[in-house]
């Protein structure tokens, strides 16, 4: 378990990042993104920010326009889009090249590091930078209301095994919850009772957005398939791509355990 939590992918791990053909990478939407990004800064040479430090206007519209993550509101017309925070995944894209090391910002302006340099001719090597740095080091609790605490985040190797053992079949996202807190029982007993619903089903669904909806579908790794009743429920289903990008080598009986996993 310390490897699942502190050292997920050190060389002991039952979890590693493995890599496939260069052509793979095409289906990986934020990677798509930030390498669009780290394209547009290395054509200018630096990319000046805005007096907030968010990206410009045009840039965002440019990133937006390609289309590699699509946000309802904006597809839908409910919303436009002008400026970076409107739109979580541009957001996003911009916090992920700073924490990764990707740029380096200075006088208002954001250009490429050696790290970002690299990234460009080394498909394999953005897609570490950005996916350890998104599960280790970016907060997963940025993005909603559901409390300033570790859910999800916490253990997130554990999803990768589960979905590496049953997510051939599409599984509710509240099976694979289940198992989460049964290995992480502390979330349900720290979290304070809720108005609206019970404990329960306040951390399935905080689970569930920050797990599968905001992280791993980012990456192209798993598809969610809303279900036709008024739960709020998902099936989740892994991509053929996760088992190209990520292999579960072995889990001991310990894990087996506190997960249900048998």
């Amino acid at each position: 378990m310390r490897f699942i939590l502190y050292e997920l992918f050190h060389e002991d791990s039952p979890v590693q990042l493995v890599k496939p053909d260069n052509s793979e990478f095409q289906n990986i939407p934020i990677q798509n993104q930030i390498r669009f990004l780290l394209e547009l800064i290395k054509e200018s040479g630096e990319l000046k920010l805005t007096s907030k430090g968010f990206l410009p206007t045009k840039i965002v519209a440019e990133i937006y326009n390609q289309r590699f993550i699509k946000e309802y509101q904006f597809e839908s017309g409910i919303s436009k889009l002008y400026k970076e925070i409107d739109s979580q995944t541009i957001h996003l894209t911009r916090i992920l090249t700073e924490i990764s090391g990707l740029v380096k910002k200075r006088n208002g302006k954001i250009s490429l590091t050696k790290k970002g340099e690299k990234s460009l001719i080394d498909n394999y090597y953005l897609f570490r930078q950005i996916f350890i740095n998104f599960g280790t080091r970016f907060n997963w609790a940025y993005f909603d209301g559901y409390g300033d605490n570790k859910i999800g985040q916490l253990g997130f190797g554990f999803s990768l095994i589960l979905l590496s053992k049953y997510g051939d079949s599409k599984q509710l996202d509240s099976f694979y919850a289940e198992k989460y807190f049964k290995a992480f029982p502390q979330f349900i007993r720290d979290i304070e009772e809720p108005r609206y619903t019970t404990k329960e089903k306040h951390v399935t669904r905080c689970y569930s957005i920050r797990t599968f909806e905001r992280f791993l579908e980012y990456f192209g790794v798993i598809e969610i398939e809303k279900t036709k009743d008024r739960s709020g429920d998902n099936f989740i289903k892994k991509t053929d791509l996760f088992d190209r990008l990520i292999s579960v080598r072995h889990t001991t009986s310990a894990i087996r355990h506190a997960g249900g996993l048998n």
